[in-house]
């Protein structure tokens, strides 16, 4: 039996809002045995290799909700659509190891070439690579022409078509679905508030999802395009960037989360030169309208989940801790920010039974920081320690 123990450390176990002093964890082939005072620790902790953790702050694993792993950030985000499978397998291996040297133990896929990252999230599991934990959505699916059409979604039609497209992604090994419900930033010839899905669409994909008890994200900029999906059932709004305080209050009525992936807008304004012209302009109309859209969701209790749309333009993986960051910048406190990114994020993509939570019988992902990231927020960005099941993935000093 492998045995591994923190203590005594400031444990914030996901399950309230502020740490708790001078704690002990115990860890066992890959789970958490036993959580509690650390003067009170078992006989076995004694016995146990101890991490160098005493002091530090601890947290759960982070998740990533919205990444896209075949993409590696680059200014043309259609010509990364283009490449070989292999490529984009070889690519994928190496974004999922970069976002767990970050903190981030989880991520959630959202649209790939072919089954990429399904499989390479398959090959994590396996143990034949390194990396985080992949929740794959396989490929996106929208409308004949519709956003993401030509780099990570496959067109479908019809509240059918919709029912397919999900039973497709199941067999292909999908622990999510994703739908596109508005146009997007990255897609030429598709306006931010166009509304891409009929109410069939949406009632057909989230029943379909749902049956397969898998959670359903919906890809939505424009303000009917969000309504219509949180009113269908969808799971999760991602990007959400135009939404009254009227519209967020129909999310939290619906109990839908927000992902609203600042990181993705900051990557686009933040290169004029390097983007192409339409995305510029594109992502200019929502850059503003995004922090104003988010402070509406912090108003009204919307629950919210981190997610970055890393492997967009200047988006790279990896930087998951400064978009924790933005959210708290933007609104959002310390507190809830991380719970955003760890039982929030476990309870959006429907593992809330094994991860998001330092509690026995668990899978053991946490993070340590050698500085209280609730006091200093850049300390989010310089995690010392990442184990991933029991495992010292990372040993950042």
């Amino acid at each position: 039996m492998t045995r591994l123990y923190a203590g005594p450390v400031d444990l914030f176990d996901g399950t309230g809002p502020k740490p708790e002093r001078k704690r002990g964890v115990l860890i066992e082939d890959g789970r958490f045995t036993w959580v509690g005072p650390h003067a009170r620790a078992p006989k076995e902790a004694r016995e146990a290799s101890a991490l160098d953790a005493e002091g530090a702050f601890v947290s759960p694993g982070l998740f990533d909700c919205h990444v896209h792993l075949c993409f590696d950030g680059e200014a043309d985000f259609l010509a990364e659509g283009r490449v070989s499978e292999a490529t984009a397998a070889i690519k994928a291996a190496r974004n999922a190891e970069r976002h767990l040297a970050s903190g981030i133990t989880t991520v959630r896929d959202l649209g790939t070439m072919g089954s990429v990252a399904v499989d390479v999230g398959r090959a994590v599991e396996e143990g034949r690579v390194s990396g985080a934990r992949v929740i794959g959505s396989g490929r996106a699916l929208t409308i004949t022409g519709g956003h993401g059409w030509n780099s990570f979604a496959e067109q479908v039609d019809g509240a059918e078509g919709f029912r397919s497209g999900v039973r497709r992604q199941v067999k292909a090994g999908a622990r999510s679905i994703k739908v596109v419900a508005t146009g997007g930033v990255l897609t030429p010839g598709v306006t931010l508030d166009f509304v891409s899905l009929t109410d069939e669409e949406l009632a057909a994909a989230v029943d379909e999802a749902h049956r397969w008890n898998l959670p359903i994200a919906a890809h939505a900029h424009g303000e009917e395009g969000i309504v219509r999906a949180a009113r269908a059932g969808v799971d999760s709004i991602e990007h959400g960037s135009v939404a009254s305080a009227a519209t967020m209050r129909v999310l939290a009525e619906h109990g839908t989360f927000h992902v609203p992936t600042f990181a993705a807008h900051a990557g686009i304004v933040g290169h004029p030169d390097e983007v192409a012209p339409y995305v510029l302009e594109k992502g200019r109309q929502i850059f503003e309208a995004a922090k104003t859209a988010f402070r509406n969701a912090v108003k009204a209790g919307v629950r919210h989940a981190v997610g970055t749309d890393a492997g967009t333009p200047f988006n790279r993986h990896g930087r998951t801790p400064d978009e924790i960051v933005r959210m708290i910048e933007t609104g959002l406190s310390p507190a809830k920010a991380l719970l955003a990114a760890t039982s929030n994020a476990a309870a959006l993509c429907r593992v809330d039974d094994r991860l998001g939570t330092i509690e026995p019988g668990k899978l053991a992902d946490l993070v340590v920081y050698r500085e209280d990231p609730l006091q200093d927020v850049t300390a989010f960005t310089r995690p010392a320690l990442v184990i991933k099941e029991g495992v010292l993935a990372v040993d950042g000093g």
